[in-house]
């Protein structure tokens, strides 16, 4: 869903997966909570918002059953902290989410997105008989007025290989200047992992189809074949087969502490040694959330039992907790496949690799200087005594 964010300039738009929205709208009595000042709003966002009001991406989102279910699990998990709460849901779509949230007993939800899907949830919201509890607000989430602090943000706001997009600063400008003191954010947590793979029928089927076609050689087209298929990175979905080895962790995000900053540029090392004899292609990431509640400061008294190792075992509450595992929406290749898929990196030319052969270097992510939303993508690699880079920009 939209959410906003700043953005600037002419050209080339997103990919349309899904809407991003979450911005301004209506507003109440009053002046709103103090909070931070809102970006600018370019004709390049307003380009955005009007790319995602097409039916199709939402579509495709509430067809993703792995994606809504998920939410709705995670809704009615945390369902004693949104009952009779107020929830602010950050680029709401169709709505789906808020009238969830409306399901499990919330008091207020605010539904904001700058799209003008917003006006179709205005309607489903109607249809459904919960104009009461679900105020749908058209604009941007950096230009709405809410005259009340909230309890809950929700926020389905990760884009292809999670940060893509940059709608996680909308939620951040949300979070803090709305969400009360120990409020709730789902979800809470966002780990980002990358991991080299090998796909052999990706590139029999890119490049080297153009060896003979029809009993006639074009592989004169081969160079050219490359630099259209692997260019940029490629949204697409693998199995756990073509997974190499381990992942790595190239980003954590936690929801309740994250600013806005700290999104610019990602950098992590990684040090892979490979489980298979093949052929490396390129590289992966996929994501997961989790919707964690708050984290709530324990009594003197709580923190003395855990360190004397007495943590009250025998009460059932506990026991309750200790059987409660988090709820994961997984965007991984061995994992059911969601509309994310997985985003690859592939490599012009394969590397052979043998088993046990190691695989070092960095990646680096950071906003293009262009559009806030692009990502610049820089992958450094050394392998059999030489170093490679692959540089790629996901728009």
């Amino acid at each position: 869903m939209f959410a906003g964010g700043a953005d600037g300039g002419n050209g080339h738009l997103p990919r349309p997966r899904r809407a991003r929205r979450g911005g301004g709208g209506g507003g109440g009595m009053g002046s709103p909570p103090p909070g931070p000042p809102p970006p600018p709003c370019t004709d390049y966002d307003m380009a955005y918002f009007k790319a995602y009001s097409h039916i199709g991406v939402h579509e495709e989102m509430l067809k993703d059953h792995v994606r809504t279910n998920t939410y709705r699990n995670a809704i009615m998990h945390h369902q004693d902290l949104i009952s009779g709460k107020v929830v602010l849901d950050v680029g709401c779509g169709t709505g789906v989410l808020s009238i969830f949230c409306a399901f499990a007993g919330a008091a207020r939800v605010y539904a904001v997105d700058a799209s003008d899907i917003a006006l179709q949830a205005m309607e489903i919201v109607r249809e459904n008989e919960l104009s009461d509890k679900v105020i749908v607000l058209h604009g941007r989430i950096e230009d709405v007025e809410i005259e009340e602090k909230v309890d809950v943000i929700i926020s389905e706001w990760m884009g292809y290989m999670l940060l893509y997009e940059s709608m996680l600063g909308s939620v951040i400008f949300a979070r803090d200047k709305w969400l009360k003191p120990g409020g709730l954010i789902l979800p809470s947590h966002a780990s980002l992992y990358l991991a080299p793979i090998t796909n052999s029928h990706r590139y029999q089927d890119s490049v080297y189809f153009w060896q003979d076609v029809y009993g006639i050689k074009m592989s004169s087209m081969m160079p050219l074949a490359k630099q259209c298929a692997f260019m940029e990175p490629s949204v697409e979905t693998i199995s756990g087969e073509n997974v190499l080895t381990w992942p790595s962790v190239v980003a954590q995000v936690d929801c309740y502490t994250i600013q806005a900053p700290e999104l610019e540029t990602i950098t992590a090392t990684f040090n892979y040694t490979s489980m298979l004899q093949a052929p490396l292609h390129g590289f992966a990431f996929w994501f997961d959330v989790e919707f964690n509640g708050p984290v709530r400061q324990r009594s003197k008294k709580q923190a003395n039992q855990c360190l004397d190792g007495n943590t009250q075992d025998a009460s059932p509450s506990n026991k309750k907790k200790k059987a409660d595992a988090p709820i994961v929406l997984s965007t991984a290749p061995e994992d059911a496949p969601t509309h994310w898929q997985q985003t690859l990196l592939y490599l012009f030319e394969p590397i052979e690799l043998k088993k046990d052969q190691n695989i070092e270097g960095s990646v680096t992510i950071s906003q293009s200087q262009q559009h806030a939303r692009f990502l610049n993508i820089c992958l450094k690699y050394f392998t059999r005594d030489q170093w490679y880079v692959k540089e790629s920009v996901m728009k």
